[in-house]
């Protein structure tokens, strides 16, 4: 295997990779070419992440097993799930999109995640963690019940099996003694550590024709004999158990096979040709390096798992601070004026800007793992012991610890603060990761305060409002960096449910949320409108819609977030509620997901750019002016 240091400024050479459109053709090919194959796959992955930016390291790691499925498997007709989907830019290569690649991310391109409105070799559309087994189970039961002989696998990282939906899974497959194949590939080495060469005996012994012969025969011999066939039963799974990691999958009725190296192509091959074969849930647990063949990410797996595209030579980079900087600084402010306060991820410290108070206040830091769910009820039973938790989650993960959100802390009133990063479009990941939603769902939960900066220095002072408020409380705020408003260092906070009257202008008052200021200042200036930034979701100030309806006919809200159950939504059911004789323009984000682009991009084709935003009220404005208009 190839070792690279750089990344290809040029597109390699690639003759058997590019001879090769689809799996079919893939699977004529001598295996001994395999290993060639692999190290073509490998170099091209480089030059075109390379080239596109985009999830990096995870792909490296499977660049062998990618091949070895497609060439044991009969796909699409046999289903490959991809867990995640971080790891999945070999599968797109040798499924047609190779030529397509460098339109991955990018506005109408290839999608970042597997998608099955994109290609029949994705048979899941994946980009939340820890959903393989389940999907794959489901595919293989509907299989059964046809009566279909087509194959169903799950290829799933140590980290995504984490989650507790995996091991319910699991527990579920090993129950229904599903037939299914289910991949472990673990990248790092967090089940364990023992690859050598007991390891590799072992599965080669465990997955031969022979020992599977010698297993069912012997258990058959005993069938009348109970106590016997219990007792051989029971010394084969402590033998197991001493000599291999898999008697938790074993207990849970799942056998287990491993663990092997995952970038030996021939060993691949064989043993997945033998499991093919083995009726029942299987797990085969592989030993990966992520970032395999590119030696500055395999030193550095975190850094490189996923990367910018590479920019022009002597091209400076805006190096001011993002909103996930702002809430690190400030968590680790707060933290030291009090004692109280605890840190809590789902498996995101570094995106979430939480290294440096990892490293300052590590009795008081807590990452949980891919477990959202576990993440909102430990809050929840901190804070029921007076300690003041900040729970730090993207807003798309927040999704997935919903109930416990709403049972665990708000029903309760619990004192829990919620960090919400990566609110609103995201760009280049697209749908699944947008946290389009998240007005919506908390607004309607009650006890509950929320509020959306517009620059960095509003998300420090929301932050403290957040922590200070004896109750549960969200800031949810862009992706990335804002405005460029320096926040001060205090930690002051702010007056609870209070707007910003920002622009006085007449006859339109635009009422902005979070990110939608900025453009809303421009409209405002364009329109002589009056623009208020709203600041908090929930509560919204009445006192300001009551004096803004005293001269102004049209309300227009701002957001990003979709319409429906919105900000927007809420400050139409207080006007109603109040009786204010005042239109209402809703803008925020249509009712559809929303895919891949750049941010910027995407907010122009939702018309939640300034340009849009004006063409809307303008048109809005002819509607009304119509002598039939109401």
């Amino acid at each position: 295997m190839k070792i690279y240091h750089h990344l290809p400024s040029e597109r390699p050479e690639t003759p058997l990779l590019d001879s090769i459109q689809l799996p079919n053709e893939l699977r004529a090919l001598p295996e001994a070419s395999l290993g060639r194959l692999a190290d073509e796959l490998r170099a091209f992955l480089l030059w075109s992440v390379g080239c596109t930016g985009g999830h990096f390291g995870a792909g490296l790691g499977v660049i062998e097993l990618t091949i070895a499925l497609h060439y044991v498997f009969n796909t699409p007709e046999d289903s490959l799930v991809w867990d995640v989907g971080h790891q999945a830019y070999p599968h797109k290569i040798l499924t047609g999109r190779r030529e397509a690649m460098h339109s991955i991310r990018q506005k109408d391109g290839l999608a970042a995640f597997p998608s099955r409105f994109e290609s029949p070799y994705d048979a899941f559309g994946v980009g939340h963690s820890s959903t393989s087994i389940s999907a794959a189970q489901g595919m293989a039961i509907a299989n059964r019940l046809r009566g279909k002989a087509a194959k169903s696998v799950a290829i799933i990282g140590d980290g995504a099996l984490t989650a507790g939906m995996a091991f319910e899974a699991l527990n579920h497959a090993g129950h229904d003694q599903t037939d299914m194949l289910i991949i472990l590939n673990d990248n790092n080495m967090s089940i364990s550590a023992n690859v050598g060469g007991l390891q590799k005996t072992l599965t080669e012994i465990f997955t031969s024709k022979a020992y599977s012969h010698l297993r069912e025969n012997s258990l058959k011999l005993l069938d009348g004999l109970p106590p016997m066939r219990d007792l051989a039963r029971k010394a084969e799974e402590h033998v197991k158990g001493m000599i291999s990691p898999g008697l938790l999958f074993e207990e849970l009725g799942v056998q287990y096979f491993g663990p092997v190296d995952g970038h030996d192509l021939p060993t691949l091959v064989r043993h997945l040709r033998r499991l093919k074969e083995r009726p029942g849930p299987k797990l085969l647990h592989l030993a990966t390096v992520k970032g395999k063949g590119f030696a500055p990410a395999e030193a550095e797996p975190i850094r490189y798992h996923a990367i910018s595209k590479m920019a022009p030579k002597n091209q400076s980079s805006n190096a001011s601070p993002k909103y996930s900087d702002i809430f690190g600084q400030w968590l680790c402010d707060q933290a030291a004026a009090s004692p109280l306060l605890t840190g809590i991820t789902p498996a995101m410290c570094e995106g979430s800007g939480m290294v440096n108070f990892a490293q300052q206040f590590p009795d008081r830091y807590f990452d949980v793992a891919i477990a959202e769910q576990h993440a909102i009820t430990l809050a929840a039973g901190m804070a029921c012991q007076g300690f003041k938790p900040v729970v730090a989650i993207y807003s798309t993960f927040l999704q997935r610890g919903y109930d416990q959100l709403i049972h665990d802390v708000a029903l309760q009133n619990l004192d829990v603060t919620f960090a919400i990063d990566r609110a609103g479009l995201v760009g280049e990941d697209g749908a699944t990761h947008a946290g389009s939603f998240d007005y919506s769902f908390l607004r309607a939960i009650p006890n509950m305060v929320i509020m959306a900066p517009r620059d960095e220095a509003q998300c420090r002072l929301m932050l403290s409002t957040a922590w200070q408020y004896p109750g549960p409380a969200a800031v949810r705020y862009p992706r990335g960096q804002g405005p460029g408003s320096s926040p001060a260092r205090h930690l002051d906070g702010l007056a609870i449910g209070e707007a910003e009257l920002l622009l006085s202008g007449e006859k339109i008052a635009l009422l902005a949320f979070g990110s939608m200021v900025v453009p809303g200042l421009e409209v405002a200036k364009r329109l002589n409108a009056t623009l208020v930034d709203m600041r908090f979701v929930k509560p919204i100030d009445k006192l300001m819609l009551q004096q803004l309806s005293q001269e102004h006919w049209l309300f227009v809200t701002l957001e990003e977030n979709v319409i429906a159950g919105g900000a927007g939504s809420a400050v139409a059911e207080l006007c109603h509620e109040l009786q204010l004789e005042v239109k209402i323009l809703n803008l925020g984000l249509p009712d559809q997901f929303i895919e891949q682009g750049k941010v910027s991009e995407l907010l122009a084709e939702a018309k939640l750019d300034a340009q849009g935003i004006e063409q809307q009220i303008l048109s809005h404005q002819l509607l009304m002016d119509r002598p039939d208009a109401s």
